[in-house]
């Protein structure tokens, strides 16, 4: 039986990394993958869907050409080849996993591995024992019992990316990052497109501003947006679907060729071990400590069937926390409340820390301060003046408390907000940082200076 210091089960962000930070801490690692290396995130999730929005925003620019002074006569759109094209991308990416596992000499096991007592996994009837495992099995596209999917005319996050052709007609259950990107990418390339939301907002985790601000953008665009509404059944028995959506007004029939179900994630934890192990789940996830050990010594979860935020970039941190305290190293247990929210439709969204509503439902007397783009030199010269930087102190110490963007290029500024929330900076030292002048990154500045009443360009 082969032997390791580590296993991984599960090769995205959260596997891979982990599987890498052991080699390069010295213990011997394995990694186990039962599709293709880089897991959802890379071939299926983030990567392949962000080369998709930026055919999209190209086509876009197009359309839009005379807006700068440009004349372009004959563009057309390739459904098949803007596909393709995302689907090359993520094959690069996954390639580069598999470099980077040769380059860290990790072994990969290809197959289904399924957890053992004792502190083992098979693969494919074959036995492998580490001193420990790290569960990291991700998720998958949740299905409703009111919508179940059939992967031709009711679909998930999969199937939207790899279309045989462009549907005419799409509806868009659920408006998370995956609903409202896909939503962004098939209008843009001509899609009539509606967004049916539960709630009564769409970006329901997102400040109420920002939401708002959103929904314009998109009805601007010509998305159809639904809200406080719910689809209690499809029939899919004739050439399209139709989508009984219950409203306050009552009952409606949508009619459209595809269905898409984005209504969240379903955690990847049957059929892997958990009952013969005794790990403890609850409510479709491991139970873990803040080192992501569960119940019984040895074995690990990180990632999306752990209960903290479902993204790439959580399970990547928690991996390298997880490995490096089985390593022995000192480490802190990762801040759930500083981590960036960031959703790639246009325009993009990305935040950090408490709402507005939230820091006040928690009792802060607040300083709350906006600056719109279109007050923004870069902005307007970019021709991108939707939305604006909102940012919420502490009025007492100055913390900075949460910090909502909507805007051209914002999930590339959030981390300033990040950064400077981890080093505890008050809003008065954020206002005295001499930002670059033209730039999208300066709003955050002009909005801390609104929120102390010193704002300059407005």
């Amino acid at each position: 039986m082969s032997k390791y210091d580590v296993i991984v089960l599960g090769s995205g962000p959260g596997g891979y990394v982990a599987a890498i930070r052991a080699s390069q801490l010295g213990l011997k690692t394995a990694v186990v993958e039962k599709e293709s290396l880089g897991g959802i995130c890379l071939n299926w999730g983030c990567i392949p869907t962000k080369a998709l929005l930026k055919s999209a925003q190209v086509f876009e620019y197009l359309k839009h050409a005379e807006d700068y002074g440009l004349s372009v006569n004959g563009y057309d759109k390739d459904f098949n080849a803007v596909v393709k094209r995302s689907r090359g991308v993520a094959e690069g990416m996954s390639n580069g996993v598999k470099f980077l596992m040769k380059k860290n000499k990790i072994d990969v096991i290809e197959g289904f591995g399924t957890l053992k007592a004792g502190k083992k996994i098979e693969v494919e009837g074959k036995e492998y024992a580490a001193d420990h495992i790290i569960i990291a099995t991700g998720a998958r596209s949740r299905e409703l019992p009111s919508l179940p999917q059939d992967g031709k005319k009711v679909i998930g996050y999969r199937q939207a990316m790899t279309l045989p052709e462009q549907p005419k007609k799409l509806i868009v259950v659920g408006s998370g990052a995956i609903g409202v990107e896909f939503a962004y990418f098939y209008n843009s390339m001509g899609t009539e497109v509606t967004i049916v939301e539960y709630l009564d907002k769409i970006v329901p985790v997102e400040d109420d501003d920002v939401s708002k601000q959103l929904e314009r953008s998109f009805k601007k665009s010509g998305i159809k947006i639904m809200t406080s509404a719910e689809v209690t059944s499809v029939n899919t028995s004739g050439d399209g679907v139709k989508a009984t959506v219950k409203t306050k007004k009552g009952e409606e029939v949508l009619e459209a060729d595809i269905v898409l179900s984005a209504v969240g994630i379903k955690s990847n934890i049957e059929n892997i071990g958990l009952e013969a192990v005794g790990i403890a789940v609850d409510r479709d996830k491991i139970l873990v400590n803040d080192y992501y050990q569960t119940n019984i010594p040895g074995y690990y979860a990180i990632g999306d069937i752990t209960p903290g935020q479902a993204l790439a970039h959580v399970a990547s941190a928690e991996a390298i926390l997880c490995v490096e305290k089985i390593a022995g190293m000192h480490v802190e247990a990762l801040d759930y409340g500083n981590i960036p929210g960031c959703t790639y439709a246009s325009p993009e969204i990305a935040s950090v820390g408490l709402t507005e509503k939230q820091a006040k439902e928690q009792g802060f007397d607040i300083k709350v301060g906006k600056f719109p783009f279109s007050a923004s030199g870069k902005a307007s010269a970019a021709g991108a003046k939707d939305g604006f930087v909102k940012v919420i102190f502490d009025a007492k110490y100055g913390e900075w408390l949460g910090c909502h963007m909507i805007g051209a290029g914002v999930t590339d500024m959030i981390a300033e907000a990040v950064l400077g929330r981890k080093l505890e900076t008050t809003g008065h030292e954020v206002l005295k940082t001499v930002h670059p002048h033209p730039t999208m990154s300066e709003a955050v500045m002009e909005a801390v200076a609104d929120a102390y009443g010193e704002v300059i360009h407005l």
